[in-house]
């Protein structure tokens, strides 16, 4: 490619520690992408590897020197982080994230640039079978959570094999996490502000070097939380009205209890503090909706 020509495609990989698969990545990323006919670039993002791994990114960069592009973080900031870097980094109108680990076979770009036309975020999804079985449920847990917060079948919420519109990602970066959470933040984020949002099989291949870097347990926590956050960020009148109708619906149980206790129509003190409750947190509710309205308008004015 020459060193004029814009970029159409744009692949960051994140980095750290995975010095035995990254050259092969980075062939395998050159000879799929050549075969689009389009100009590309690669970008790798070191997250400050300690297993000489940045002595063979050098040298990949005098075997690819017009289209890979290396960076490096001062010091280990996370995945999330380093994928916040490549991203503001590239110059593509499509980015493409995927994992440096060997998992991720480049050739499955082909299948989800069939639908670079219609949407905004395609994403690999991983077939279900395919994983230990108590990642296999952690991961289907947070698919039907995520998808109830939604109101969009979510059949991968965590994969990080995913290409974006560039021209709209890159206002949504600063909200990205530095630690594993970016595939689940960058979905959620896309599909409540109403941006389409395409998911595609994809081969996982055995994982060629290292060991994954996620904690089920501590990690997946914060999937939860991270849900919930961009829930509150983007449609917080849902989980106010969840409240406030608990609240309402506690205000009748000790109505109805006291009023058998006693014999006859009873309004406790407890009822009362229940109910107003609820009444005060549907308000407070409203009024965050109307503030993420306002939010997402100053988000989509330059669309």
């Amino acid at each position: 490619m020459p060193k004029n020509t814009q970029p159409y495609y744009s692949i960051v990989l994140p980095v750290y520690n995975e010095k035995e698969t990254i050259s092969a990545i980075i062939a395998d990323c050159f000879n799929v992408l050549q075969e689009t006919n389009r100009p590309f670039e690669i970008i790798v993002v070191d997250d400050n590897s300690a297993d000489g791994t940045i002595e063979i990114l050098k040298e990949c960069e005098r075997i690819y020197p017009q289209v890979l592009r290396v960076q490096r973080q001062p010091y280990n900031k996370g995945n999330g982080a380093a994928i916040r870097m490549g991203i503001k980094a590239s110059k593509g109108e499509w980015i493409c994230c995927m994992d440096a680990d060997g998992q991720h076979d480049p050739r499955d770009i082909f299948e989800m640039m069939k639908y670079v036309e219609g949407y905004d975020l395609i994403v690999g999804a991983r077939p279900i079978g395919r994983q230990k079985k108590h990642r296999e449920f952690a991961n289907q847990f947070y698919n039907r959570l995520a998808s109830w917060v939604t109101d969009f079948q979510i059949e991968d919420l965590t994969s990080g094999y995913r290409m974006f519109r560039a021209s709209i990602v890159k206002r949504f970066v600063p909200l990205f996490p530095a630690g594993f959470s970016y595939p689940t933040t960058s979905t959620l984020v896309m599909l409540k502000t109403g941006h389409n949002v395409k998911y595609v099989p994809i081969n996982i291949r055995p994982r060629q070097g290292g060991k994954s870097k996620i904690n089920i347990f501590s990690d997946g926590w914060r999937f939860v939380l991270i849900i919930f956050k961009i829930f509150m960020l983007f449609d917080p009148i849902r989980v106010f009205k969840f409240i406030s109708n608990g609240l309402m619906l506690l205000a009748l149980i000790l109505f109805i209890h006291a009023s058998i206790i006693i014999g006859s129509l009873h309004i406790p003190n407890s009822s009362v503090l229940a109910f107003l409750s609820g009444i005060l947190i549907l308000s407070l509710g409203f009024i965050s909706d109307q503030i993420t309205s306002l939010q997402l308008v100053l988000l989509n004015k330059d669309e």
